[in-house]
C-alpha cells in the first residue's frame, strides 16, 4: 500500500511539473490576408504564433533556396524592414523586450533553448522538448549576399529593436547547446518571423 501511495504521489508531482509547462492555450487563428492558419500558444503573460510566419510580401521575403517546401516547413525569411510590417492584424513584430520576457520565464532553471525547440526537425538529435509550444524550427538564414545557410541546424528570428541604427537584434536557438541569445546583425540579411500577439 506504501508503494502504491508514493507511485500516486510521484505521478501527481509530474503530472503538476509538466502541466505548468504547457501553454495556458493552444487554439489557432487564421491571416485573412491568405487564409493560411497558425497554431498560438500563451506563454506566461505573451501570446506568440507557435509556427514560423509564412505571408508572402513579394519583395524582401524568401524561401530558402527559392524552394516553395522550405516555406511550407519552415516558414519565409524577411529582410528587416519587411519584417516590421509582415505580421497580420493585431499581431506584431516582437521587440528585443519582449524576447527577453520570454527568454527569461523559460530560461529560469537554464536549458531555455531546449524548451523551445520542436521535438523534431533538428539535425545530428538536436531535437528539443518544446515545453510551451513554441514549437521552434531550425529554418537557417539567408545571407546579404543571397547565399542561405543552417537550415536543419539554427533558427534566428527578428527584433523589431533598432540598436544605435547598425543592426538588428535577434533571437537565435542553436543546435549544439541550449542556449537563448541575442546579437547585432545587418538588416539585409533574412531571418524568420515569429509574431506575437497586440496587447
Amino acid at each position: 500500500m506504501k508503494v502504491l501511495i508514493k507511485i500516486i504521489f510521484l505521478l501527481f508531482i509530474f503530472h503538476t511539473a509538466f502541466s505548468q509547462t504547457q501553454p495556458v492555450s493552444y487554439e489557432k487563428i487564421t491571416d485573412t490576408r491568405d487564409s493560411i492558419t497558425y497554431k498560438i500558444a500563451k506563454i506566461r503573460n505573451q501570446t506568440w504564433m507557435a509556427e514560423n510566419l509564412k505571408y508572402a510580401t513579394g519583395k524582401g521575403s524568401w524561401c530558402y533556396e527559392n524552394k516553395k517546401i522550405n516555406c511550407e516547413k519552415y516558414g519565409r525569411l524577411y529582410d528587416w524592414n519587411t519584417a516590421k510590417k509582415a505580421c497580420p492584424e493585431g499581431w506584431h513584430l516582437p521587440s528585443n523586450d519582449e524576447w527577453n520576457i520570454l527568454v527569461s520565464f523559460v530560461d529560469k532553471d537554464g536549458g531555455g533553448g531546449s524548451k523551445l525547440k520542436s521535438t523534431t526537425g533538428w539535425d545530428s538529435n538536436g531535437n528539443g522538448t518544446n515545453n510551451y509550444g513554441f514549437t521552434a524550427l531550425p529554418g537557417g538564414y539567408r545571407g546579404s549576399n543571397g547565399i542561405y545557410k543552417l537550415i536543419g541546424s539554427s533558427g534566428l528570428w527578428w527584433s523589431s529593436t533598432d540598436e544605435y541604427n547598425k543592426g538588428i537584434w535577434y533571437g537565435n536557438v542553436y543546435l549544439i547547446d541550449s542556449n537563448l541569445s541575442s546579437y547585432l546583425d545587418l538588416e539585409l540579411y533574412g531571418f524568420n518571423v515569429r509574431c506575437v500577439k497586440n496587447n
